[in-house]
């Protein structure tokens, strides 16, 4: 007991000895109230359980602000993991179609427009110069073929003239500077626009490498511009095509392209699928090392792929290209001559001939194990703080 609390009980004492001396021996005791000191010393502080109160109601705010966090970090585990297996329930090597848009017609040619003009110049109002061009790489034999014409701003033709056009080399710090100058033809095409073909290994290019630029100078009723395309040209051929042939087996479907391959290396080659009412179904790549002499390169069509989508069939492989890759050097590759079109239709088979298993690789193991270890953790920690 403190010392003011004695204090306070002496003082108490004195004041009832003095009261009953005061009113005799048969006077009733009077018991005093307690001192405001006392009753302070006893009773409970209100500052202490209030503290005690607003830590609990802030302990309880930090809880349920770590379950929200956990919460939030289940849902985004659980949908990282879900995509990861869905996007990846076929192989690289065979995918749908409709992801991969750019890739649905890789033979149709590149398109711009731009306002007629020459470099630095102020573009000319109302004439708009369009151009196409077949392909940008192009090897042995290939040629490229181009188109330009002008058109007003309500997209009515106007005349054109192309008063000069040549090919010639880009600048390469790696070389020597370049060789001279081609002329190149642009004459009047079925469809109203002018249009030139260049074929390097024929017009000055037999023996380059690199890029070839056509310049051609345009005159529109006065007004004066120019345009260029850019041709990346390799003169070797690394391998010809020589025939496809299908096998139904492991559940999936694969075309064999057959190629006669003079330059080992790795090569990359690409096809399209559609199904029997032309629909685009699927994209098959080959990514590997090729040796020398007849080969094959295995295009599989994977057979969940075609569970999950069900084409009607047959189905047809078109549009086949490929690249032998070049490392270290420009250009970086040298092409396969382009199959555009048809080149195989299959035989009909039943949906149940193929497999319905999802693909699966160490790598694809190793990352669903992973992403589930985030989910599991997450899980962990949701139930503990709903204890």
């Amino acid at each position: 007991m403190g010392r003011p609390v004695l204090i306070a009980i002496a003082c108490g004492g004195i004041v009832a000895v003095i009261a009953a001396l005061s009113f005799g021996r048969d006077a009733p005791a009077v018991v005093p109230a307690p001192l405001p000191a006392v009753v302070a010393a006893v009773a409970p502080r209100p500052a202490a359980a209030a503290s005690a109160v607003s830590f609990g109601a802030s302990a309880v705010q930090v809880r349920r602000a770590q379950l929200d966090l956990w919460q939030q970090r289940l849902v985004r585990a659980e949908d990282t993991l879900s995509k990861y297996k869905t996007s990846t329930r076929y192989p690289h090597e065979a995918r749908p179609l409709a992801e991969h848009p750019d890739q649905q017609r890789p033979f149709d040619p590149v398109a711009e427009e731009m306002p007629l003009r020459t470099p630095g110049g102020q573009p000319a109002k109302g004439v708009h110069v369009r151009s196409t061009q077949d392909r940008v790489f192009a090897s042995g034999a290939e040629s490229v073929r181009v188109t330009v014409r002008a058109v007003d701003d309500d997209d009515r033709p106007l005349p054109l003239l192309v008063t000069r056009a040549v090919a010639f080399d880009l600048p390469d710090a790696r070389r020597p500077a370049g060789r001279p100058q081609v002329p190149v033809n642009f004459t009047e095409a079925a469809d109203g626009s002018l249009a030139a073909v260049l074929q390097p290994s024929t017009q000055g290019f037999p023996d380059f490498a690199g890029t070839i630029r056509i310049q051609a100078y345009l005159n529109q009723a006065g007004q004066l511009g120019n345009v260029n395309f850019d041709v990346v040209y390799n003169p070797l051929v690394p391998a010809e095509w020589a025939g496809v042939r299908e096998a139904l087996q492991a559940g999936s479907l694969d075309f064999f392209l057959k190629a006669k391959v003079a330059q080992p290396g790795r090569y990359v080659v690409s096809a399209r699928v559609d199904d029997a009412a032309g629909k685009p179904f699927a994209l098959l790549s080959f990514n590997d090392e090729v040796a020398v002499g007849e080969q094959e390169f295995r295009l599989r069509l994977f057979g969940k792929l075609v569970r999950d989508g069900k084409p009607a069939f047959p189905l047809t492989l078109r549009d086949v290209q490929g690249f032998l890759l070049v490392p270290d050097r420009f250009p970086d590759r040298a092409m396969l001559p382009r199959q555009p079109g048809t080149v195989h239709t299959s035989q009909a088979y039943a949906l149940d001939s193929f497999s319905d298993a999802e693909w699966s690789s160490e790598e694809r193991s190793r990352y669903l194990a992973e992403l589930s270890k985030d989910v599991d953790e997450a899980k962990r920690q949701v139930d503990a703080l709903n204890r």
